[in-house]
């Protein structure tokens, strides 16, 4: 058994391929190191994760490689792409701009030895080991920073929190904060998305697959390690991530606030940047994180796209070194000029770019459109009487809808729901989503961080997890504690406050806003999608369903479900309207 361990120079770069990190306990992670060939001190980047680091990003991702450098031809230009890996910076368009690229594998996975634990604590404080161990280096400047998409984005936000005194910025791009409510239980409803991902795109990447993974275009070797080890001993050397978020399902402090960022702590220099059409997983994250953190320095950017695209595109390139630039290697990029808040803003046809003081957007026009049951139609009037509507609690739910709007319509920022809900059992489930329609009633969706037709925007609430946290709560953002369950009598009418994750469309004149509140996964009217392979066939959603039967019995989630309004019982949903100018 043998690692690499050697340093050689190819296209333009000093790689070291293998250099062990010895961790507190003594795991040795291994990682590679790019660097300029000429001696000196240079400023890192650094990522740490499970997708392996000699994997090429065309052997697991073939479908998104090739949709990204047809649609953006900017992305492979300018690199020969020997060393494109999934979710990370590339470094040949890094190092010969003078930083050092480091790629680590995580415990338990690629060329890492150890227990695969998914977001854990122990791989927050690996990472932070790996950041104080490259800032003393001789070829480091003593300035780190993190950078990379999703997973390498999401253990940045715990990293920072341990304050790693080497860490001097990071750059969050599309990266869950809180696995709780930003993955795993939508609202308290268990989502199913663990399950796929981790089958196709960490098990393959266990360290001791040897020859039964894959091997690297990049060196010709194992990606997953010299070892050998049986499906038994594979087994054992995991966590079963999917199994464990089922198993926690209130926010245990012994298993998800272990995972979650201390916001206090969270102090270094901060770039976080969000994709509208990421529901599901990413931007609730990236918004919360920006505003929660304690970071003196910090910067929020949103944009639209594939979720894999924009970090690789000139656009998010130059946005990323300007960025650093100006933190790792004190240069003068502009980045000082640089607005607190850039938002792409999507239009039906296009993205138009707009600066922004703060999130939200203090201009921000708040406003209530109350849901009226008897006609299925939603305005800003009140409900002047008593009504509701009845659906099947496991069922495709009730839509209200807006009469055509008289002008554009611009609405940008976070959204919250009222509801007030009886259910025929003890529990109930609500999918909210909201949607806009054309004139001929067609509906008008996108191309999402993943599904091709993705809506609007959505939210979710366990009836039984209404509980807010007071402290977090705010008008247009509730805050639900998910520490204990609050179970319904039968005919019991309770208010629900329904967090709906950040949007962003101009909405034309001529077409209607709509909410659907259903009792299971929004499914895309015309049809779904190819989907992609590592992840499955989509149909509006993308892989994140809530349809574990396990977490949703028909016996308790099967009933029927009454939606009421009226007097005392004013339900909405508010939305953050945009003044014109």
């Amino acid at each position: 058994m043998s690692y690499r361990e050697v340093s050689e120079i190819r296209d333009g770069m000093r790689i070291d391929w293998d250099m062990p990190i010895t961790m507190d306990d003594g795991i040795v992670l291994r990682c590679d190191i790019y660097r300029p060939v000429k001696e000196g001190r240079y400023p890192v980047l650094m990522t740490l994760g499970p997708y392996g680091k000699w994997l090429h990003f065309d052997d697991l991702y073939h479908e998104q490689w090739q949709r990204m450098c047809e649609i953006r031809p900017d992305v492979p230009t300018g690199s020969t792409n020997k060393y494109q890996c999934w979710e990370v910076v590339d470094p040949e368009k890094w190092v010969p701009d003078g930083y050092v690229c480091i790629r680590v594998d995580s415990r338990g996975a690629g060329r890492s030895p150890g227990v695969i634990d998914i977001w854990s604590l122990q791989e927050a404080l690996d990472l932070a080991q790996c950041v104080e161990w490259a800032g003393t280096q001789p070829w480091s400047n003593g300035k780190v920073g993190l950078d990379g998409i999703s997973y390498y984005a999401e253990n940045q936000w715990q990293c920072a929190a341990l304050q790693p005194k080497h860490l001097a910025a990071i750059c969050l791009w599309e990266g869950a904060a809180d696995f709780y409510r930003d993955m795993a239980h939508h609202g308290g409803i268990f989502c199913t998305f663990a399950r796929d991902w981790s089958r196709s795109q960490v098990l393959p990447l266990q360290h001791g697959r040897g020859s039964r993974g894959f091997r690297s275009r990049m060196t010709g070797d194992w990606v997953s390690g010299p070892l050998e080890l049986s499906e038994e001993e594979l087994g054992a050397n995991r966590r079963d991530f999917y199994e464990d978020c089922l198993g926690n399902k209130l926010d245990t402090a012994d298993f998800w606030q272990t995972r979650m960022p201390d916001w206090s702590k969270v102090k270094v220099p901060l770039l976080s940047t969000a994709n509208w059409g990421g529901q599901g997983l990413h931007p609730r994250g990236n918004f919360e994180g920006f505003v929660r953190a304690a970071s003196k320095e910090k910067w929020l950017e949103a944009h639209g796209l594939e979720h894999w695209t924009h970090f690789y595109t000139d656009y998010g390139l130059a946005l990323q070194k300007k960025f650093f630039g100006h933190f790792l290697k004190g240069e003068k990029t502009g980045w000082d000029k640089q607005p607190k808040v850039l938002l792409q803003v999507r239009h039906p046809d296009k993205f138009v770019e707009r600066a922004e003081k703060e999130w939200p957007i203090k201009r921000t026009k708040w406003t209530k459109f109350f849901l009226e049951p008897s006609g299925f139609s939603m305005s800003t009037k009140r409900q002047a009487k008593k009504s509701s509507v009845t659906y099947q609690g496991l069922g495709d739910g009730v839509t209200f809808l807006t009469e055509p709007l008289k002008r554009d319509t611009e609405i940008t920022g976070p959204i919250a729901a009222k509801l007030w809900v009886s259910s025929a059992t003890e529990d109930a489930d609500l999918f909210l989503v909201v949607r806009a329609f054309s004139p001929d009633m067609k509906e008008m969706v996108f191309q999402g961080a993943l599904d091709p037709h993705t809506p609007l925007a959505q939210g979710w609430l366990r009836v039984s997890h209404r509980k807010l946290d007071k402290a977090l709560t705010l008008p247009y953002r509730p805050y639900h504690t998910h520490d204990e369950e609050q179970k319904l009598k039968k005919g019991e009418i309770v208010e629900c406050d329904v967090e709906v994750w950040p949007t962003c469309i101009v909405v034309p004149a001529g077409f209607r806003l709509a909410l659907s509140v259903r009792g299971k996964d929004y499914v895309y009217p015309g049809g779904g999608g190819s989907g992609l392979k590592t992840l499955g066939s989509f149909s509006g959603v993308g892989p994140f369903k809530h349809d574990d039967p396990r977490d949703r019995p028909a016996a308790v989630f099967g009933g029927d479900v009454t939606l009421h309004a009226g007097p005392g019982r004013h339900a909405y949903v508010m939305l953050p309207v945009i003044p014109e100018g």
